[in-house]
């Protein structure tokens, strides 16, 4: 075996990716959810285009050589589209497969060949009275230039031959998924269901777009791009922040295109013609397709069929902490609230803020905001507070990738109701989850805090699984209330004692412990690192975490993402442990365990172990004091650990090889054993109200 250090992040994204179609494959898994798997695949596939190959191709073209796994860019771009062909030829295969396995249920997707007579007539009323009024063709000229094409779009080249004279007419259409939707459900008998996709309601009505033409022979063959998503912002001081992301925006539309996908049955001269008009070159990512592209859009497949074509329903379990029809802030006096979502409902912040807006004796609300959801009931909540007369502060991060535009109006919003709008830091990309609200109580003020790893966004609370620390603890309300004040007056950097904020300390503080925990493992005693996070990328801690379990430590990884480890990274020394876990609810927590018994350390954090996260981001770790919320990370580790149903193990080839039972067990799938486990805390764990109620009465 070859002992290799590292792996290249963006060859190990692809075999993340690749556990998503594993999930699309399984059996076990309910057939629409893995339809879903497959549009959440093809989604970040476009995504790793826009950003990560991108990067290869500009650092291509400056003739960049990568610094740590002696690959040129040129050579990864050659093996990324390798492997990009390969995991294309399984998803058409798996496609293929669940659109049989469909059709065992009596679902059938129909294409504009086997339409029958009545549901022909439907798809034409259809098409004349909502598609067409949608459709602008644009007919292709050897003197005039293509208008940009969008890179979340599909397109159909259209091609009108002529057989006497042999002439050809090319032309293009946007199929208006975003106006129209992608599936259209068409009359079938009672016992089945029959969908047509908008791509062929077009084309079984193709020839009324252009009857204006002679032809013979008409068809139409699908095709999508993919451009470069990077912002190049200029650093113009007498520009504001907001018109540079705007105007960066603005030049993100005709960026240059990175990836070609199309129709495999597209005629030559049609396809010479696109890539000619679009510059591409053969050496681009010019990838052969089959006849439907952007499944993204299939993450809003219909729910049709029967109960058991879904996940069935997990409803959000209220937390045993957080009071009914009464207010919050005595109970936090009492204990930290620790709240696990999805499993807990994310109603619970949301009543905080709203709370807080209210509340008489609230003066000041804090918060961080990096993508939050297009219907917001916190900025809702946030935007009330203002007019109910709270001092209300957002700091808004305007470069959170794909949600720029969405940010800056809701910044406009927040602005005209009288909201402080602090627009992230100069040289760092502000990606910490605070949020802060001080309180009058008596004669003095209490800070509240909270401390997230995930987005304040109700929609992906629901499918991400992420952390959120409510404390009325003195010392890290304090600091929560340092890390604003840094962002109001970037020259304040303050000392920290709890938290381990990035760029200035969360690197150092993490080392320091690590070195502790080898220091203890080589004088004989246990020493442990367990740790969680979607992204381990950066060469200095993977080198940390190597001379950890040489000393003798037990480490951990569990690692939902990009993964540059090579576990078994030397002959003399054991493999490091590591999987990557894909379920139902995507694995977005970080948190690390650090020591045992009176050494234990627990810490939740918004930082994933990249250098990016570490070195150039405002990123927040913070430690779990009350003994009963980290046992509750420590069982969610060991339970995650267990998986024998959705867990791979991650080692140096990154085969993704599922971990399987032993000795005859049931497969263990840790998301639902959580989620038990959760709800028997609530039902065993019920408030003290006596208590609370008399801490409410001196607050």
């Amino acid at each position: 075996m070859i002992y290799s250090k590292y792996r290249s992040k963006e060859l190990s994204w692809l075999f993340f990716n690749q556990r998503l179609l594993q999930e699309a494959s399984k059996k076990e898994v309910p057939l629409i959810e893995r339809i879903k798997f497959l549009g959440i695949y093809s989604n970040n596939l476009d995504e790793y285009f826009r950003v990560r190959v991108a990067l290869l191709k500009r650092l291509v073209q400056l003739g960049k050589d990568t610094e740590f796994d002696g690959t040129s860019p040129r050579k990864t771009l050659k093996e990324v589209n390798r492997l990009v062909r390969e995991q294309g030829m399984e998803f058409g295969r798996i496609y293929e497969q669940i659109i049989k396995e469909l059709e065992a249920h009596n679902v059938y997707m129909l294409d504009e060949k086997s339409l029958n007579e009545k549901q022909g007539e439907y798809v034409r009323r259809v098409f004349e009275h909502k598609v067409r009024p949608k459709l602008m063709p644009i007919i292709i000229s050897k003197r005039r230039h293509l208008p940009d094409l969008k890179d979340d779009a599909i397109y159909l080249g259209v091609i009108l031959r002529k057989k006497d004279t042999g002439k050809s007419i090319y032309a293009l259409l946007e199929v208006p998924v975003d106006a129209l939707g992608r599936f259209f459900i068409v009359p079938s008998n009672e016992r089945s269901t029959c969908m047509l996709l908008l791509d062929d309601v077009i084309r079984y009505e193709l020839k009324d777009i252009f009857y204006m033409f002679e032809f013979d022979e008409i068809g139409a063959y699908t095709f999508k791009l993919t451009r470069d998503a990077e912002l190049d912002i200029d650093d113009d001081i007498s520009e504001s922040y907001v018109n540079a992301i705007a105007q960066s925006l603005e030049r993100r539309k005709d960026a240059p295109p990175v990836r070609f996908v199309y129709d495999k049955d597209m005629p030559e001269d049609l396809l010479e013609i696109l890539l000619r008009k679009l510059h591409f070159t053969r050496d681009d990512a010019i990838i052969k397709g089959g006849r439907y592209h952007n499944f993204k859009d299939f993450m809003d497949f219909p729910k049709i069929g029967g109960t058991d074509m879904v996940y069935s329903p997990l409803p959000p379990i209220r937390h045993e902490s957080y009071p009914n029809g009464q207010s919050v802030f005595p109970v936090l006096h009492e204990r930290d609230i620790l709240l696990h979502f999805p499993y807990h409902s994310f109603l619970h912040f949301i009543d905080f803020l709203r709370e807080a807006s209210i509340d008489p004796m609230v003066r000041s609300i804090k918060i961080t905001i990096y993508r939050v959801a297009k219907h917001s009931n916190v900025m809702d909540a946030l935007i009330n507070a203002a007019r109910n007369g709270k001092k209300v502060t957002v700091v808004l991060e305007l470069q959170a990738r794909f949600d720029e535009l969405h940010n800056i109006k809701w910044a406009n919003k927040l602005q005209d109701a009288g909201v402080k709008v602090i627009y992230g830091v100069k040289g760092l990309k502000v990606h910490s989850k605070l949020c802060s609200v001080v309180r009058k109580e008596g004669n003095h003020y209490k800070t509240y805090a909270c401390v997230g790893t995930g987005n304040f966004n109700e929609d992906s609370a629901r499918v991400f699984s992420d952390h959120l620390l409510m404390t009325a603890h003195e010392g890290i309300a304090k600091e929560v209330a340092a890390v604003f004040e840094f962002f109001d007056k970037n020259y304040r950097i303050a000392r920290y004692s709890h938290l381990w904020v990035s760029p200035f300390y969360l690197r150092k503080k993490f080392n320091e412990l690590i070195n502790k925990e080898i220091r203890i493992a080589k004088e004989g005693g246990e020493a442990r690192l367990w740790i969680k996070v979607n992204n381990l990328a950066d060469y200095r801690t993977i080198r940390k975490l190597y001379q950890a379990k040489r000393a003798g430590v037990d480490v951990r990884m569990n690692v939902r993402g990009m993964f540059s480890m090579m576990p078994d990274f030397d002959k003399n020394s054991e493999p490091i442990p590591s999987i990557g876990l894909i379920d139902r609810f995507l694995e977005h927590s970080r948190f690390y365990i650090i020591g045992k018994g009176d050494r234990e350390r627990i810490y939740i954090a918004s930082a994933d172990l990249m250098a990016r996260n570490l070195d150039r981001r405002v990123e927040v770790a913070c430690p779990i004091y009350d003994e009963s919320l980290k046992k509750q990370l420590r069982d969610m580790f060991k339970i995650q650990w267990n998986d024998t149903s959705a867990a791979r193990i991650l080692d140096n080839e990154l085969n993704n090889h599922l971990k399987k039972p032993v000795n005859g067990e049931k497969p263990l799938r840790s998301q639902i054993e959580f989620y038990n486990y959760l709800s028997n805390i609530n039902q065993h764990l019920e408030p003290d109200l006596e208590k609370i109620k008399e801490t409410a009465a001196k607050t």
